[in-house]
């Protein structure tokens, strides 16, 4: 099954004479009429070794309108490949039944890439992970008969990063990667084939590295390959509950640069945009905001200084790709945790070395070749002429930005809710009932995130308690994410898990009654499973079922009978679309109801600024924009910070119309719906942070007559600030020469800060679109000798539109 849908995807890229799929269901590298191939050094495009800088951008997590740009700025970034999955449950929710347009039109995303001349990687797949629901895996394959996922078994075949879990799998792991190798090279494709996460890989597929320092952590063990890295981690994805999670741009040049001066010659940025979880495609606890702090976020804007230090990197690995590539390489250990890796050319005695301070914490000078310099603690630097730093990891001098929200006009002027709230099913209505309560995945299929349990019972009086500060409890064991519980329809109280503890047990006190009580939880998942190799075993749904606290004592329920609802009433009647809306009787919003249907209309705010829902003042639920799912929301989750890990969501532009577009939400919990905001996102604080005692980085040479010559306008130390198009610099938010500490947004002034650094830098600044900052004490009056100074200047200024532009 699986072999089949791998050779209909390579088909299919083919039949677009684009070139095609890689990987024992991992990658391909793709441009129209190449041949591609490889040596133990590089991958060669028509016999031609080259490096390859590449960012996965997934194209079902962004609305195809932004397809173009993103790719445009990926290339601007320095980037020449961009890595995709292919997501099969997207492409094929039912067997048989296929589906490429919109966000899952394939073969637009790769003509995109091709029309901005540059190559592809695809991962086909089928399973995929990429915290995509099910790991991209169709649920339908769950019911094939005799089905073992990610095994050596008849009925699935076909893997990708299969060597953390081959160890469970013993003999059977090795005959599975073999017949996955086989199977795969024989389709004759003629592009190399990946293995990920793997040190060695069967035949003529490459093993790769996946995770955040390659250069240290793997080891290649078939020498005749190629040292790719497919998988550098831009950041850490997040789920609900988790805190913010970043990486910094250091760290990444930092790993980048130790992987290429041993070898490597290709990198892939996971994620270099992350995108949105659109609808419930997300797997389990996954935000809908997916690698948000990515060199690209959410919404497609740069986010610096990652994105521009990586780009510098990518440029002067490029100058010196010769070197690289066919460079005699050499070792050296220089003493103190340094060590240097050289490559020549006899030709033109080129020679680059790179200096690693090993993990000690401490800024220090090294001698080499008769040579001092200055290295900064866990850092690299490329050495032209084995003399001369032309870039350093640590040494940052790109501007750093930070992003900003802005409620429109619009929210407030049209900020009219109305409201609709789901029915809450009887046990005696119900038409799946059964004694014990059923798995939940087999009853929603993978259709909702939602299944009712229903249950009723008799009590008489002397069952219920005697004292009135005792009220019955009822407990319930759950393996599904999250619940809302209800007796005699009043409201209980939710309970959830987490993606570390998924188990979680559902303890409320209730008002029951003499006679009968009906009893209804609604049970949700946040994503099915994406990892592991024993996805089609995982189960999800309530167990056990008591109340306690009744006066006769224990009340089991586990087996008094269930009746189950799969879906809601609002998902089957299309709730969330114009025509599905008019079946349903709305009425004037109230706030704090659970289980409510929320709509009302807004205009598309002015501008080309991305635009985001802030759901702060909600709980829990769905949000969906003239049709689309947005994606799941979940803000009452908090992290140990006291904040929702997401409380915007991200609203493309090309889901919008100017006037009049439909907005509704799904809470399960309470919230209020006034609260909510339409907003858009600027990234106009910007910032710099730099050193007098740091150099300017050379940003390349060329080679003269044998020798190398430097180009460089000016090697002094500068600053540079630029604003988005069509702002200008209108304020100087801080600026500070001598020891500023904090970040951009959060800098806070030394002991030996210059009162006159604001005045300076607003003279250069304000009213411009970009300003050059010189990095020098006299010019901003500093003491120099102030016994705490780093001669560094911290500035952050705001861009906005001025008023000539605004009219």
């Amino acid at each position: 099954m699986a072999a089949r849908v791998a050779a209909a995807v390579a088909a299919a890229l083919l039949a677009a004479a684009l070139l095609l799929p890689g990987a024992a269901a991992e990658w391909t590298l793709t441009k129209k009429g190449t041949v591609v191939s490889y040596d133990e050094r590089s991958l060669m495009i028509d016999g031609k070794r080259d490096l390859f800088f590449s960012g996965a951008i997934h194209y079902p997590r962004s609305p195809p309108e932004m397809w173009d740009k993103l790719v445009k700025t990926a290339k601007m970034g320095g980037l020449n490949t961009i890595e995709t999955y292919v997501f099969w449950n997207g492409h094929e929710p039912e067997p048989g039944k296929y589906y490429f347009e919109g966000r899952f039109d394939l073969i637009r995303f790769l003509n995109v890439i091709k029309d901005n001349d540059m190559y592809a990687i695809v991962r086909i797949g089928p399973f995929i992970q990429a915290e995509w629901n099910h790991g991209g895996l169709p649920y339908w394959l769950r019911e094939i008969g005799h089905i073992i996922f990610r095994a050596n078994n008849e009925p699935f075949k076909i893997e990708n990063e299969y060597g953390n879990i081959k160890k469970d799998r013993k003999v059977e792991g090795d005959k599975y990667l073999e017949w996955a190798a086989e199977m795969a090279i024989s389709t004759g494709i003629g592009v190399p084939w990946v293995m990920c996460k793997q040190s060695i890989a069967p035949g003529e597929v490459i093993p790769t590295c996946n995770g955040r320092h390659c250069g240290d952590t793997w080891t290649l063990l078939d020498k005749n390959k190629p040292r790719l890295w497919t998988e550098n981690w831009t950041a850490q994805f997040r789920t609900f509950g988790d805190q913010l999670a970043q990486r910094s741009a250091e760290d990444i040049a930092y790993a980048v640069l130790r992987f290429f001066a041993k070898g490597g010659t290709l990198v892939n940025y996971y994620m270099y945009h992350g995108g949105t979880n659109f609808g419930r495609t997300g797997a389990s606890y996954v935000l809908t905001g997916y690698y948000d702090e990515a060199p690209m976020d959410e919404y497609g804007m740069c986010k610096e200084p990652k994105f521009g230090h990586l780009r510098d990197l990518h440029n002067v690995i490029k100058s010196y790709h010769k070197a690289f590539l066919w460079g005699k390489q050499s070792f050296e250990i220089l003493g103190h945790g340094y060590e240097a890796h050289n490559y020549e050319l006899p030709e033109d005695k080129l020679c680059l070395s790179f200096l690693s301070n090993n993990n000690t914490g401490e800024d220090g000078t090294v001698v080499f070749r008769g040579e001092k310099f200055y290295v900064p603690s866990r850092s690299v630097s490329i050495l032209a002429d084995c003399k001369t730093v032309v870039y350093n990891t640590k040494r940052v001098f790109v501007q750093h930005s930070e992003r900003s929200f802005h409620t429109t006009d619009e929210t407030s002027k049209n900020n009219v809710w109305e409201m609709y709230s789901e029915a809450i099913p009887k046990f005696r209505k119900t038409k799946v009932r059964t004694k014990q309560p059923l798995e939940q995945y087999n009853q929603t299929k993978d259709t909702s995130d939602y299944l009712w349990y229903t249950t009723s019972f008799r009590l008489e009086s002397d069952d219920l308690p005697f004292r009135r500060d005792i009220r019955p409890v009822i407990q319930i064991k759950s393996t599904a994410h999250a619940m809302i519980g209800f007796a005699n329809d009043a409201f209980v109280g939710t309970g959830r898990g987490s993606k570390r503890e998924k188990s979680f047990v559902f303890e409320k006190p209730m008002d029951l009654r003499v006679g009968i009580n009906h009893i209804a939880m609604l049970s949700s998942s946040m994503g099915m499973k994406d990892s592991g190799g024993e996805l089609v075993e995982v189960k999800g749904g309530i167990q056990d079922c008591v109340v306690q606290g009744l006066n006769t004592g224990t009340l089991d329920l586990q087996g008094n009978g269930r009746g189950h609802k799969a879906r809601l009433e609002g998902e089957d009647k299309e709730i969330y679309t114009e025509k599905g809306m008019a079946q349903f009787q709305w009425k004037p919003a109230e706030n704090d109801l659970p289980i409510t249907w929320y709509k009302r209309y807004f205009d598309e705010p002015d501008g080309d600024d991305p635009i985001v829902v802030d759901m702060s003042s909600m709980s829990k639920g769905m949000i969906y924009v003239n049709g689309e799912g947005i994606g799941r929301y979940w803000t009452s989750f908090i992290t140990l910070a006291g904040h929702p890990s997401q409380s915007v969501y991200h609203i493309p532009r090309a889901f919008l119309k100017p006037k009049g577009n439909l907005l509704i939400i799904f809470e399960e919990e309470l919230g209020k719906p006034g609260g909510i905001l339409i907003q858009t996102v600027r990234r106009d604080d910007i910032c710099v942070f730099i050193s007098e005692h740091n150099p300017a980085q050379i940003k390349t040479w060329e080679s003269d007559g044998g020798q190398i010559k430097l180009i460089a306008e000016d090697t002094s130390t500068r600053g540079t600030l630029n604003c988005p198009p069509q702002r200008t610099i209108q304020e100087v938010v801080f600026a500070s020469f001598g020891n500023p500490e904090g970040a951009c947004g959060n800098f806070t002034a030394g002991t030996c800060h210059t009162p006159d650094a604001k005045a300076v830098v607003e003279k250069e600044c304000l009213g411009k679109e970009s300003c050059v900052l010189p990095v020098v004490n006299t010019v901003y009056g500093a003491d120099i000798n102030c016994p705490a100074t780093t001669a560094t200047l911290a500035v952050q200024v705001r861009c906005k539109v001025s008023g000539a532009q605004a009219a």
